[in-house]
């Protein structure tokens, strides 16, 4: 029985496969592949990373934007010009030689006039079919209107 063992392995087997050099290029071919793999995964660990940097920042950038905006509205809240709106619409008062009218909700609202011109635009919009809407908006788009 050992004897056809080792005649089976001997004539069935490909003399290449128990080269020495190959056997070296395979293990060669393994460890490449393996290291190949690695750099791929820390490419790509590192864009990963790369992106939630860049997220981090844009909301930095944000949030010092809002900041900015938060100082630039409490200086304008203790600015002289804002104290004497708020003592006008709050408290009613006004400055020496100013009069104040009160005029009733009613009677303002009855001089309300509304513009034609609003009310056509959206009826129009309305009425065309919506490719034509469409095609209507990109050609404003490209002519500048």
């Amino acid at each position: 029985m050992i004897n056809t063992i080792k005649t089976f392995y001997q004539n069935n087997i490909n003399p290449h496969i128990r080269d020495t050099r190959f056997i070296g290029l395979i293990v060669f071919l393994i460890i490449m592949l393996l290291v190949t793999w690695s750099g791929v995964k820390s490419v790509q660990t590192n864009y990963g990373l790369q992106k939630k940097i860049s997220n981090l920042q844009q909301e930095n950038q944000v949030q010092q934007l809002k900041n900015g905006n938060l100082n630039l509205e409490n200086n304008y809240y203790n600015t002289n010009q804002y104290l004497e709106l708020s003592a006008r619409q709050n408290f009613g008062l006004a400055q020496a030689g100013e009069t104040e009218v009160i005029i009733p909700k009613s009677v303002a609202l009855s001089r309300l006039v509304t513009l034609p011109y609003e009310s056509n635009q959206h009826q129009v919009v309305a009425d065309q079919p919506k490719w034509q809407s469409n095609f209507d908006a990109w050609v404003n788009f490209f002519l500048h209107r």
